[in-house]
């Protein structure tokens, strides 16, 4: 019988091109459930994929304090996560449940309605 071998996948070495760095990201923020951690390593992931000494110097940020902030260990703070998505190129975007958003039903106020008639 013949022995297999088998490595560790890493998701990393499938992230070639900015659109699957994307998806990547998209995927990882629906099934997150809140987990700050898990985006965090989703964006670590990304940055590998990328090179980490490179996002870390367009984020402003060193390499070790780099890799720490996105191993996944703990939640870096919100600002930390927005560098690292700038120098990733990427964007955040938020949408309503669904994916459509409701109009408001809401009567502007005085002020604005005021300014719409000027």
């Amino acid at each position: 019988m013949s022995k297999t071998t088998t490595t560790r996948y890493d998701v990393a070495e499938h992230l070639r091109t900015p659109e699957e760095m994307a998806a990547y990201l998209e995927a990882c923020l629906e099934e997150a459930d809140g987990d700050a951690a898990f985006i965090a390593k989703a964006l670590g992931d990304i940055a590998r994929a990328k090179g980490m000494a490179q996002v870390a110097r367009d984020a402003g940020l060193s390499r070790e304090s780099l890799y720490k902030a996105l191993s996944g260990e703990r939640s870096p703070d919100f600002d930390t996560i927005l560098k690292v998505v700038g120098a990733l190129g990427l964007k955040l975007h938020a949408k309503a449940p669904g994916g459509r958003l409701r109009p408001s039903t809401s009567r502007p106020s005085s002020r604005t309605a005021k300014r719409r008639a000027a």
